[in-house]
This record gives C-alpha cells, structure tokens and sequence, in this order.
C-alpha cells in the first residue's frame, strides 16, 4: 500500500491535481528520517522471501531453479534497487564462486521474480529530443515493496541509519511504489529518464492523453536545489512542440512543507503526496 493508503501520509498533495497544472501547498506530514527509515522497513518479512526462494519459483511453471542462486540474485538486487544495474552484476553476484550464471538463466531468474510480482520494472522513457543525445533504454529495478529489499539482506532501520546512500535508494523506491499506485488510479504510467549527456529524471508520470510531469527523488531538503537545476536541464532537453509541455515539474523529499519555487518547481513531502 501507498503511505496515505496506510495512513502514514497525509495526501496533501493530490498527483490528479498536479498534473492539472495546480502549485501544491501542504504542511509539513511530520515524517522524520528515522520515520522513513522504519517505513522502508515495514511490512518486509525473511519469511516471506524464503517461500519465493524455497516454493514459489519451483511451482511457477515446474521447472528446477537453485534456491541457493536465487537467493543470492535477491540480495543483489536488494543492493542494487532503483538503478539499472547490468545483467552481468547480477549474474556474478547470484553465481558466486562457480561463476556468473548463464544469461539464459538470469533471465529465467528474473522473469520469475516478476511473473510472483516479487519485481517490478521501471521503464525507460522515449520522448521526442531537441539534442542529439542518445537515450538509455533499460529499465529500473524495483521490489513491488522496498521492504522486500531490507528483508533480503537482513537489515532493520537502525541500519539504514548508518548507511544513508542505501537509504536513499530505498526511498527511491518508495516514492515509486506510491506513484505507481497513485498513476494507476489514473490510467497513467512511471517510467524514468536518462540519456548519454548524464542527464536523469527518477520519474515520469504519464497519463494516456499524453500529459506528464517529471520528478527528482531526493531524501535530505539539502538536495533540492541541485535537483531542481537537474528538472529545468532536462526540460530543456525535451522537444515540447512534440512531446508537450509538461504539467508539472517537481522534486519529492523525505520531509518539510509543500510548496512552489520561483522557478516553478514544486517541491513535495513524500508523506503529501495523494491521489
């Protein structure tokens, strides 16, 4: 579930309106970084990982997979959230000493982690550019929760703590889970933006009569600037006259108030944001 379907936001910030083209205002939910911490963490069961591991992959389609490779694809992946971490990481990581796995079997791996739903994929947006730049086309990896990610690696909240780069991918994470339930109720997508110049959107939201809206994801208020000036770059990339403008533009963050800057990026509290 979405925080403000579980109640742990507030939904001051409805995604239907920002795509509408209305500024949000909002106060600040009250969510603090030890908060997020143990929402990342929340709901995400050893247990549960060890049935996919054990008994699901094997009664998908009946075929034989090593629970003991999966289990290690599952802790790569637990590392390796909300990037598009090569095949060949993977492989190598699930195949340990004996080697990397057969691609053929790394991509019977995976796609039965997203056939179980235990994966979810993040793709990559193809809009029209007014640069030469070439896009890249793979996708995002994602758990459908990032509290899966916490339980393949053992973790708990004060852990996250001491590690606040892994932290910020598992927000990442989060904010995309809820945008995707969010986008759905809409009849919209998320996909994410990178191209060859190093230019990356973490989100694009885009509904079936072309309006979109994109969005940075940063945990700390401390990184707001920088993503706001990467929003404003990657608009410039962007060809309007054939995409569109977009509706809105907007940095999500792990706390603080919603509002609009003078250069007309929204910025929102993760525990705003609503249907």
């Amino acid at each position: 579930m979405s925080l403000v379907e579980s109640g742990a936001g507030q939904g001051g910030v409805s995604l239907a309106a920002l795509l509408e083209g209305e500024p949000p205002s909002c106060a600040d939910p009250g969510l603090a970084v030890t908060d997020l911490a143990e929402l990342v963490c929340r709901g995400g069961w050893p247990a549960q990982l060890e049935q996919v591991r054990q008994v699901d992959v094997q009664r998908l389609d009946g075929r034989r997979r090593d629970p003991q490779r999966l289990g290690a694809l599952l802790r790569s992946l637990g590392r390796n959230g909300a990037t598009e971490v090569k095949l060949s990481t993977l492989a190598a990581d699930a195949g340990g000493a004996d080697g990397p796995l057969d691609p053929r079997t790394m991509n019977d791996h995976l796609q039965a982690l997203e056939r179980l739903m235990v994966l979810e994929n993040q793709p990559a947006w193809r809009p029209h550019l007014r640069s030469k730049a070439a896009l890249r086309q793979g996708s995002r990896r994602h758990f459908c929760d990032p509290s899966l990610a916490v339980a393949a690696l053992g973790a708990s909240p004060d852990r996250l703590l001491k590690d606040l780069e892994w932290l910020g991918l598992l927000f990442e994470s989060l904010v995309i889970r809820d945008l995707r339930v969010l986008a759905q109720a809409l009849d919209g997508e998320v996909f994410h933006y990178r191209d060859d110049y190093g230019i990356e959107v973490d989100a694009i939201v885009q509904l079936r009569d072309g309006r979109w809206g994109a969005i940075k994801i940063k945990l700390g208020e401390g990184q707001v600037d920088a993503a706001a000036q990467g929003l404003l770059r990657s608009r410039q990339q962007i060809d309007t006259s054939r995409t569109g403008e977009p509706a809105f533009l907007a940095v999500v963050c792990g706390k603080g108030y919603g509002y609009q800057r003078s250069d007309g990026i929204a910025v929102i509290p993760v525990g705003a944001l609503g249907p």
